[in-house]
Formats: structure tokens, sequence, C-alpha cells
């Protein structure tokens, strides 16, 4: 599904323009221009939940090292924050 189908079918089932569906998801999801709510959220250290769909968090990845495909040379690989995306229950028994 696109960000387009998504609008309309946001706009359809809950009879709203497509231009108020448009403004909200990018204030929660972020657009091209700033970061949404849920990116910040998570900058800030926050986790996001939604209750029966699922939960964003940042988990720490440790310092690694790791080989260059192109070349098999050994590399080192820093340390950094990763979002995270773990699914509810509603979700799972739905797929």
């Amino acid at each position: 599904m696109t960000k387009a189908q998504l609008i309309a079918a946001v706009a359809d089932a809950s009879g709203s323009k497509r231009a108020e569906v448009t403004r909200i998801l990018d204030a929660v999801f972020g657009s091209r221009t700033e970061h949404g709510l849920i990116a910040r959220a998570l900058a800030n250290g926050d986790k996001v939940s939604f209750p029966g769909f699922g939960t964003f968090k940042v988990s720490d990845r440790k310092a690694r090292e790791g080989v260059n495909p192109a070349t098999g040379a050994k590399i080192k690989i820093k340390a950094r924050r990763v979002p995270r995306f773990t699914a509810g229950s509603g979700l799972k028994d739905a797929v």
C-alpha cells in the first residue's frame, strides 16, 4: 500500500477530507522535510505503543567487526542506536 492509497483509505473510512488526512499522517510519520512525532519520540528515548498493533522503540547495537563483501577485508562497524518495531498480538493474528 502506498502513502496515497493509505490516505485515500483513511479518508474514506473516517469521512475526512484527503488533505486533512495527509496533514495528520505527515505529522505522525513525518514528511520529507521534517521528522514526524514517532521519530521525535524515539529520538528522545521514548517508546511509542499502539495496543493491538505494535510498539516502536530504540535498541542499541554494539560495535562489531564485519566483512566488506566486495573485498573480503575486515571492517569495524560502530555502535549505534536503531529503531525497532515489535508487532502486537492483533497484528500477528491478522497476518
